[in-house]
């Protein structure tokens, strides 16, 4: 991502995502984060990594964001004003898994030197 204007487009659909997850998504689905989202160089499509935590089936929230990517884009289409509105790629942020894992190995080695 270079450039201004895709970190410019990306902060702006990372705060509508955010409010639209704030206001329809949260509840059963737990706490979402939108930590990061990414724009191609022509603005069309969007990588936006989620933070999920406390959703007691995760697996179907991921379900439901997948039937809701039409509805999604819409609703960015209608707060955010550009020229094509971008394709939304979703994945999980692999950073607080790395966290876990880091906080793991410190405490094995913390119980290990006792």
């Amino acid at each position: 991502m270079e450039g201004r204007r895709p970190k410019r487009v990306a902060h702006l659909i990372q705060e509508a995502l955010s409010r639209i997850f704030l206001e329809e998504f949260q509840g059963d689905s737990g706490l979402i984060t939108v930590t990061r989202v990414e724009m191609s160089a022509d603005l069309r499509t969007a990588h936006v990594s989620l933070s999920v935590f406390g959703a007691e089936r995760e697996e179907a929230f991921w379900d439901r964001l997948e039937k809701s990517k039409g509805y999604l884009r819409k609703s960015i289409a209608s707060k955010v004003k550009l020229k094509y509105n971008p394709t939304l790629i979703f994945r999980r942020d692999p950073v607080p898994e790395y966290e876990r894992r880091i906080d793991g190995l410190i405490e094995r080695l913390k119980d290990d030197e006792k």
